[in-house]
């Protein structure tokens, strides 16, 4: 079952489920952030990883090398061509454990080409969330931090999980600042 904009309020409240917390949707002169009637709008942080091919190495999952990236701070990224930016939210998540998120990109950065990898934030996980956003066309794109970028689904369970993300020591778990790939 899909959570509520009451539920989401409530678990900040008492549980720090979402810290900072927009307990409403921030609109005016902003891409939109905060609570939705059924989920989160999360923001970007103004720190950026750059994906570059200067150093030509290769890119490799299990053996990633951090030179592939440019570190970047300020209130708007550009994304090079068909190229890729890591960035990191706003807010620090800490998921219950009967819950399971899916977080997706919103439609205003899509629409640009704009595109983030929807990932689920598991049982019991918490940390900064580290977003992935492609440029998918031939020109550069702008990402606006401390503004929306991605909202958060929650789906609540009748029951707890057997074994959460915190149980089996998540090699992303409580992930601070923008975080590479981990073996």
């Amino acid at each position: 079952m899909i959570k509520s904009d009451k539920w989401i309020r409530r678990m900040c409240r008492e549980h720090r489920m979402i810290e900072p917390f927009a307990e409403k949707q921030v609109r005016e002169g902003t891409i939109s952030y905060g609570v939705s009637s059924y989920g989160y709008d999360l923001r970007i942080a103004d720190e950026f990883k750059i994906f570059t091919n200067i150093n030509s190495t290769r890119v490799d999952p299990k053996n990633f090398d951090a030179k592939n990236f440019v570190d970047f701070k300020g209130e708007v990224c550009i994304v090079p061509p068909n190229s890729f930016a890591l960035g990191r939210s706003v807010e620090y998540f800490r998921i219950p454990r009967d819950v399971m998120t899916i977080c997706l990109g919103k439609s205003t950065y899509a629409r640009c080409g704009q595109i983030l990898n929807v990932t689920p934030l598991e049982p019991e996980w918490e940390g900064h969330v580290t977003l992935e956003i492609s440029n998918t066309t031939p020109l550069p794109a702008m990402i606006y931090a401390n503004e929306g970028i991605a909202q958060v689904l929650f789906l609540g369970s009748d029951e707890v999980c057997e074994l959460s993300y915190k149980d089996k020591k998540g090699k992303y778990q409580e992930q601070r600042g923008i975080t590479l790939p981990r073996l």
